[in-house]
C-alpha cells in the first residue's frame, strides 16, 4: 500500500503468528527495492490488548522499530476496514499511543495523529559553520522526533547538497534520538511544499504524514498558517492537516490523505527463511 507515495507492506500476523523476533530482518529483507519487493517500511497487523480495534507494530526500512507513522496509519485503517477488523471509525493501538482513523470515502482516509509531547519552536543547529532556523516536535509517547527547518526555494535547492544536509541534520547531536528531517517552504496562504528524510529509511521519502503534522503544529503555533486545511505538497501528492488549538496548546492533529492498494499476494522470496 501506499499514502501519497509512502509505501509500506502490511503483514497480519493474526493469521501468520510469526515471533516477533523475526520482524526486524523480516523488514530489512522486504523493504530492499532492488532485492525484494520494496517499501519505506513494513507494517505488522496484532490483535489489540489496550481496547483498540487491533495493533499496528510498525518497522523502519532498516529494521528499526518505529514509534507511529501517519501516513501508514492511513493505510492501515483502509487494511482495517476492508478486511472487517474495524468499521468506518476506528481504534489503533501504536507504540506511541492511541491512533483514531476515519473512512472520507474509498480511498482516503483521515487520523488523529499522537498529540505533540515535545515542542521547541526555536532550537536553530549548526551544520558546517552555517546555523539554520529550526524547530522541533516530538509526537505521543514515547515520542516520534522532528526537526522542521525552512528553506528557500526548496523545490530547486540541489539535490545533493538537501541529502547531505539532511543526514547530518538526522544525527545532529542537538537531536539524541535522530530526528526525522522535515525541510519546508511556505508556498501561499495555507499552502506549503515539503520533503523529508526519515530516520529508519536513511532516504527523503514521497511523504511524512507524522513529519507534515509536525511541520504545520510549528507554523500554526508561530501564527504563519491558520491550521485548518493547510495543504503540504510532497513528491507524493497532497496531504491536509487541521489542527485544534486552545492557545498555545494542540488539542487535536488531523492528517487526512490518499491511499493505495497496489497489490496483494503471497511473499516467496528465497532468500528469506523463517
Amino acid at each position: 500500500m501506499n499514502g501519497a507515495g509512502n509505501d509500506f507492506i502490511v503483514l497480519n500476523n493474526m493469521e501468520e503468528h510469526l515471533d516477533h523476533s523475526l520482524f526486524p530482518g523480516l523488514a530489512r529483507t522486504m523493504c530492499e527495492r532492488h532485492l525484494s519487493l520494496g517499501a519505506d517500511g513494513l507494517m505488522v497487523v496484532e490483535a489489540p490488548d489496550q481496547g483498540g480495534d487491533y495493533k499496528l507494530l510498525f518497522y523502519n526500512a532498516d529494521g528499526s522499530m518505529g514509534e507511529m507513522c501517519g501516513n501508514g496509519a492511513r493505510c492501515i485503517c483502509r487494511y482495517g476496514y476492508e478486511t472487517g477488523l474495524a468499521g468506518e471509525s476506528q481504534r489503533i493501538e501504536t507504540t506511541a499511543g492511541l491512533v483514531t482513523g476515519l473512512r472520507i470515502s474509498r480511498r482516503m482516509y483521515r487520523v488523529r495523529l499522537n498529540d505533540p509531547t515535545v515542542i521547541r519552536l526555536d532550537c536553530p543547529v549548526q551544520v558546517d559553520g552555517r546555523l539554520y532556523p529550526c524547530s522541533y516536535v516530538e509526537l505521543g509517547n514515547p515520542g516520534l522526533p522532528h526537526a522542521a527547518v525552512p528553506i528557500d526555494h526548496l523545490k530547486d535547492y540541489p539535490a545533493q547538497e538537501l541529502f547531505d544536509l539532511g543526514r547530518k541534520l538526522r544525527y545532529h547531536p542537538s537531536f539524541p534520538k535522530g530526528a526525522n528531517v522535515n525541510f519546508y517552504e511556505i508556498t501561499g496562504p495555507d499552502q506549503l511544499y515539503e520533503r523529508t528524510y526519515e530516520r529508519g529509511v536513511e532516504d527523503f521519502t514521497y511523504a511524512c504524514g507524522t513529519g507534515t503534522g509536525s511541520v504545520v503544529t510549528v507554523l500554526t503555533l508561530l501564527g504563519k498558517v491558520s491550521g485548518r486545511n493547510v495543504r503540504a505538497a510532497m513528491t507524493g501528492g497532497e496531504l491536509v492537516i487541521d489542527i485544534d488549538r486552545q492557545g498555545d496548546q494542540i488539542q487535536n492533529l488531523y492528517l487526512t490523505g490518499p491511499t493505495n492498494i497496489v497489490a496483494k499476494g503471497e511473499y516467496t522470496d528465497e532468500e528469506l527463511s523463517l
